[in-house]
């Protein structure tokens, strides 16, 4: 679906994968959602119930705004990790086991909400921090699909 958000929603803004854990992804034109799994080409998938990252856009430009000078990449989307960049939908106000429904038929639910970093990944190293431990949530599929950006995102 590449309708505008409605109120609540929000938008994909990048659609992102990577073939190794611990690498800033690439954000890639589309990518097919598996239940149960995750991204099919990303390197997370069927990462327990870590399946798919989501970060907000907005947090990023935050998060470049602050480190301009110290990052040694562009800080976009994948920068930091994550699968799904969004825009417009709080992911901050969502708790574990909402629901979400992304373009006409990809269900995922919340399943953790931040991480613990017990070691700096290359992500932290490249950018000189990461948000993933305190913005970023993960979800599982429940119903898989097409995911492109420009889909809605909003929680059910």
């Amino acid at each position: 679906m590449k309708a505008s958000a409605a109120a609540g929603a929000g938008t994909i803004v990048s659609v992102n994968a990577s073939r190794k854990k611990g690498q800033v992804k690439t954000p890639v034109p589309s990518a097919e959602l598996v239940a149960g799994q995750g991204i099919k080409d990303d390197a997370h998938r069927g990462f327990a119930h870590r399946q798919v990252s989501l970060l907000m856009i907005e947090d990023i430009e935050e998060q470049r705004s602050r480190l301009a000078a110290g990052s040694s990449v562009p800080l976009g989307p994948g920068a930091f990790a994550e699968n799904l960049t969004t825009r417009g939908i709080d992911l901050g106000a969502l708790s574990i086991g909402d629901e979400l429904v992304v373009g006409d038929a990809i269900r995922m639910r919340v399943s953790q909400i931040g991480k613990e970093c017990h070691t700096k990944c290359a992500v932290f190293h490249l950018a000189g921090d990461c948000i993933m431990p305190v913005r970023g949530i993960f979800c599982e599929v429940l119903a898989g699909g097409t995911v492109r950006a420009g889909d809605v995102i909003e929680k059910q």
